[in-house]
């Protein structure tokens, strides 16, 4: 499936794998890496704790040979993500 179809939710209608969470400063952020060309794409998802309905995508350049590896890295960068920004990935929540 390519890059856009899985971003976007386009293809079989079948939501991305999680292949680890863990909960961080208030956040859950979701692993999500996926297989493309042979190789585990790093991707995940951060939701805020008090409001399961918002999420933050997140897809990086960074191939892996293995998922748990790309999964290992996607919760690294989703830590990151939420350093660096913090709220400001929810402006429209309230809280």
């Amino acid at each position: 499936m390519s890059f856009w179809k899985r971003l976007f939710g386009g293809g079989a209608g079948e939501a991305p794998k999680v292949a680890a969470s863990e909960s961080y400063k208030g956040f859950v952020i979701e692993a999500r890496p996926y297989q493309d060309n042979g190789q585990w794409q790093l991707a995940g998802a951060i939701r805020r704790e008090s409001h399961p309905g918002s999420e933050h995508a997140f897809i990086r350049a960074d191939r892996f040979t293995d998922a748990e590896t790309a999964a290992r890295f996607a919760l690294i960068k989703g830590r990151q993500i939420i350093d660096e920004q913090g709220k400001r990935l929810f402006p429209d929540d309230q809280g």
